[in-house]
C-alpha cells in the first residue's frame, strides 16, 4: 500500500534515511533529526512531501519529493529527493508503486516531468529506473554549495 506520510511515520522515515545513507556510503553525512523532518513535512507551509510504502502494516519504503519548475517546459515537475525500499522487501514492487504514485500526481496536476539523481555506481537502481522508461541525463553535472562556501557566498556583498 502506498499512502502519504503522516507525522507518526517520521521516526521510521528517518531510520530509512539512515539506511539509505549507509547504502550510499555516506552514513556520517545525515544530520537530519525527527524534529527537522516533522517541521519540514508537516509544518505550517510544507514545501517537501513524502509517500510511504507499507508491507503488512509496517512502513518499508518512502519517496521524499518537492515541486520543481522547468523554464524550458514552462511547467512544474516533481523532483524526487530520495527513494528507498528496505532490502528485505525489494523486488515486491514497492519502488515501482512509489514512483507510479509520483507519476500519477504529476499527470493529474499537469506537471511536465518527474526527475531525480542516482549515484553512477548504483547499477541496481539504474537498471530499475531504465526498466521503467527513465532516461539518464548524462550531459548534466550536479553542482552543490554547502558548508563554508555556502556561508561565504551568502555573506558576500552584492555587485
Amino acid at each position: 500500500m502506498i499512502r502519504p506520510a503522516t507525522p507518526d511515520d517520521v521516526p521510521t522515515i528517518l531510520r530509512l534515511v539512515h539506511e539509505l545513507a549507509t547504502y550510499e556510503r555516506a552514513a556520517n553525512e545525515v544530520k537530519a533529526t525527527e524534529a527537522d523532518l516533522r517541521s519540514t513535512l508537516f509544518g505550517a507551509e510544507p514545501k517537501v512531501f513524502a509517500h510511504v510504502a507499507e508491507h503488512e502494516g509496517e512502513v518499508v519504503g518512502f519517496a521524499l519529493w518537492f515541486v520543481s519548475f522547468s523554464t524550458w517546459l514552462g511547467k512544474h515537475g516533481i523532483y524526487l529527493e530520495d527513494l528507498y525500499v528496505s532490502p528485505d522487501v525489494r523486488g515486491h514492487g514497492y519502488g515501482k508503486a512509489l514512483l507510479a504514485e509520483l507519476a500519477r500526481i504529476a499527470v493529474e496536476r499537469g506537471y511536465g516531468r518527474v526527475e531525480w539523481s542516482v549515484l553512477d555506481w548504483n547499477t541496481p537502481a539504474i537498471g530499475f529506473y531504465k526498466s521503467l522508461g527513465a532516461t539518464p541525463q548524462d550531459e548534466w553535472t550536479v553542482h552543490r554549495l554547502t558548508g563554508e562556501p555556502l556561508r561565504a557566498l551568502g555573506a558576500s556583498e552584492p555587485a
